[in-house]
């Protein structure tokens, strides 16, 4: 099998559609007992409980739930910024302040975004995080993580990198999802720990 960029990236495609396809068959219900679960795994995280700042994400569709977790954190005095797609896929960032400061952003025909309502802080708000909630579709016994492949992540994590930042990365997703490898590129950064429903799981990287 081809290790080139272009090998991994159309094996990614082929995965992608594979976990989307799963996701789609989850119920209503399977979907809240998931989030209810993963909210409270993600809370016994020590990273979690002693952060400061939190750079999390608004879950949408079949994504693992995560506004009982963002709530659960605000109530613990975390502060959390959520982010803001921009039109060259990159991140923007705002407090969330409860689930009234979230606004519904529709971007182009593509998909429909919670984000929040208040004032932008600009990409590098990011960086004051010590704990970053990605998204995803997979993660490898390594760490590696497989999103959804329109790079405003690895641009955060790169920007993390530039600036020396060094967060807790944590990638929110199913049981299933926890899977032996993902192909990866030579820009993809291992992440420190997946949380799932059943629990958490840590890379040494």
């Amino acid at each position: 099998m081809s290790h080139t960029e272009g090998g991994a990236e159309s094996h990614k495609r082929v995965l992608r559609r594979e976990f989307l396809t799963v996701r789609n068959r989850l119920t209503t219900d399977d979907l809240r007992e998931a989030a209810t679960s993963l909210a409270e795994r993600a809370l016994e995280l020590p990273e979690l409980g002693r952060a400061r700042t939190v750079a999390a994400y608004v879950s949408v569709g079949s994504e693992p739930g995560t506004l009982a977790l963002l709530d659960a954190l605000l109530a613990r005095g975390a502060r959390v910024l959520l982010p803001a797609l921009l039109p060259d896929n990159d991140l923007d960032w705002g407090a969330y302040g409860g689930e009234g400061s979230l606004a519904r952003v529709q971007h182009g025909g593509r998909m429909t975004l919670f984000e929040p309502a208040g004032a932008r802080l600009g990409p590098d708000a990011v960086t004051e995080a010590d704990v970053v909630l990605l998204p995803g579709l997979a993660v490898d016994a390594r760490g590696m993580r497989l999103g959804r492949g329109g790079g405003s992540y690895d641009r955060v994590l790169a920007r993390l990198e530039r600036a020396g930042a060094d967060p807790a990365l944590v990638v929110l997703l199913y049981d299933s999802e926890v899977v032996g490898h993902v192909p990866e590129e030579p820009h993809d950064r291992p992440v420190h720990a997946v949380v799932t429903p059943s629990g958490v799981r840590r890379f040494t990287g």
